[in-house]
């Protein structure tokens, strides 16, 4: 019996990629109730293909108890395209079905709504700056527009 595919979902983050892997479900029943691979394996390890354009990279084997957990890639290039696929074993079935790719830019959404809020947080610091010199100037504290008398210099 093959085990697999898992269920793999992507998302972006700020120069990094979160997956979140579900397990398939088993086609074995104990009193009726259907088992997760966790009830009959009990441990699973899984393995993460990265494929971007400097080619592919599978990462270590990792040790799951899980039914649905999420890792994080990170050290990204931002901007960039990767996809995964995610493979899975036990210590009794090494025959596995790794996932379909699923792709994803690192950083897009997260770097763009980073560098608007950036933006929009400059502006607002900028127009605060201009209302307080603009109150200043009219309270006369810059640019004095009639001379001291002599008495206070």
């Amino acid at each position: 019996a093959f085990l697999g595919p898992p269920e793999v979902i992507i998302t972006s983050c700020p120069s990094c990629i979160n997956v979140t892997i579900k397990l398939p479900a088993s086609h074995f029943r104990d009193k009726g109730k259907l088992l997760s691979l966790i009830d009959i394996y009990e441990v699973l390890f899984y393995a993460i293909t990265l494929k971007s354009q400097d080619g592919e990279h599978k990462r270590p084997w990792q040790r799951t108890t899980e039914e649905v957990f999420s890792t994080v890639i990170e050290e990204l290039y931002p901007s960039r395209n990767y996809c995964v696929s995610v493979g899975f074993t036990s210590s009794l079935n090494k025959n596995s079905v790794p996932s379909p790719w699923k792709c994803v830019t690192a950083g897009s959404e997260a770097q763009q709504g980073y560098h608007e809020a950036a933006v929009a947080g400059a502006l607002c610091v900028a127009v605060i700056i201009v209302a307080v010199l603009k109150c200043a100037h009219a309270a006369g504290f810059i640019l004095l527009k009639f001379s001291l008398p002599q008495t206070l210099v």
